[in-house]
């Protein structure tokens, strides 16, 4: 199987972890071998709940017994989007009401691009630099980092660019502006949040320019920061909030949600305005609603807090120079590339699972599943420090 997986599969680079995948349950995963691998990645943010949760799993099978796809997105009624929708608009302040949901992230991200040059006519937008917001072209177009840009221009025109927390550089959005795009928390950067009511001074900003505010929350959404919503510790409401990762339980989603009259604007002039075939599948949907539910209605983000108090007590050691982040959205910061991919890699081979961050080459990304036990956390930064214990600087 690993020949075929070099041979025929795709690859992103030119050394990929390559573990022969078996089985996974709960905060673990386990390889063809049998050997056990604590997640603290979470498929990068994806499983908030852990793998294969009940709940979760029990949605998939229910709704497999009725049906799959039946339609492009929006013609027929299916009650798993339709209560998925419902329930996000129940959970988010208002004027977020109404859900268009997507297959990924990043069509989310590019839906929103359009709704905002929609709605406004305009043709600017504005995004910060270091931010990541996806790979295909209108979200690369937005990503604030050249190098990984460079070989597929020429991108979307207009787009310009600021520095995350810079309030001197709100001065650049203008009444031509139609969106500015930011990550509520900084992921690829390195998980840089916003300071000194940097949010709360853009949103004022759009504002006074009648310019819209798009926040991705891909990664901090859905408990992973201590709130549902990373925008609730900033008193920042945006125009239009982009979703996806954790809201899936493992399947492959996003959404952007808006007002009632901002998403009427793309069912006419023209009609269409946006359309996916297998957006809102009822499987993907019924996972997402079961993964909402679960969420929204135990302990899981209430504990988040507590749970990084747990590792930020546990994770102490000469070579952890800082750990960014909020709730469960954690970057441990070594002082060297080398020191990270050492780490990384030797953790692997300890049976604890850690990755990389895009921009930060000395990040270490823990966002470990909501569902983690105290216990595992401990056993995982145990698994940190020992190896850095076996790391010369």
């Amino acid at each position: 199987m690993i020949k075929d997986f070099f041979t025929y599969q795709a690859q992103t680079t030119t050394h990929p972890l390559a573990m022969p995948i078996s089985h996974s349950e709960g905060s673990y995963i386990y390889d063809t071998n049998q050997k056990a691998y604590l997640d603290f990645v979470a498929g990068v943010s994806a499983c908030s709940l852990g793998h294969r949760h009940p709940k979760v799993v029990s949605a998939i099978k229910n709704q497999l017994d009725k049906y799959l796809h039946v339609m492009v997105y929006g013609e027929y009624i299916q009650e798993p989007a339709v209560a998925l929708a419902k329930l996000l608009a129940k959970h988010l302040p208002k004027p977020l009401e109404t859900t268009y949901l997507t297959n990924s992230g990043t069509e989310a991200i590019e839906g929103a691009l359009k709704l905002a040059k929609r709605v406004t006519g305009r043709s600017e937008i504005i995004a910060a630099h270091k931010a990541y917001h996806g790979n295909t072209m209108g979200a690369m177009s937005v990503m604030g980092f050249e190098e990984r840009k460079q070989a597929f221009r020429p991108l979307l025109p207009n787009i310009s660019f600021i520095e995350f927390n810079s309030v001197n550089d709100l001065s650049r959005i203008t009444s031509k502006t139609a969106a500015v795009i930011l990550e509520t928390i900084q992921g690829g950067a390195g998980f840089i949040e916003p300071i000194n009511g940097y949010l709360e001074k853009v949103r004022a900003k759009c504002n006074e320019t009648g310019t819209l505010l798009i926040l991705d929350e891909i990664q901090p959404g859905f408990g992973r920061t201590g709130k549902l919503f990373g925008f609730e510790h900033y008193n920042c409401i945006p125009d239009i909030l982009v979703t996806g990762k954790g809201l899936g339980g493992g399947m492959p989603i996003g959404a952007f949600t808006t007002s009632k009259t901002i998403m009427s604007q793309l069912q006419d002039n023209p009609k269409l305005g946006h359309i996916t075939t297998f957006g809102g599948h009822p499987v993907i949907a019924a996972a997402a609603l079961a993964t909402v539910k679960e969420i929204t209605e135990t302990t899981l983000i209430k504990d988040t807090l507590e749970k990084e108090q747990l590792i930020r007590k546990h994770l102490v050691h000469p070579l952890i120079k800082n750990i960014r982040g909020h709730g469960l959205m954690l970057a441990a910061l070594t002082p060297s590339i080398e020191i990270t991919n050492q780490v990384i890699l030797k953790c692997q081979d300890q049976g604890l699972i850690l990755f990389w961050l895009l921009f930060e080459p000395k990040a270490i990304r823990i966002t470990p599943p909501l569902t983690i036990t105290n216990e595992e956390i401990i056993k995982g930064c145990r698994i940190i420090t020992k190896v850095l214990d076996t790391i010369k600087p």
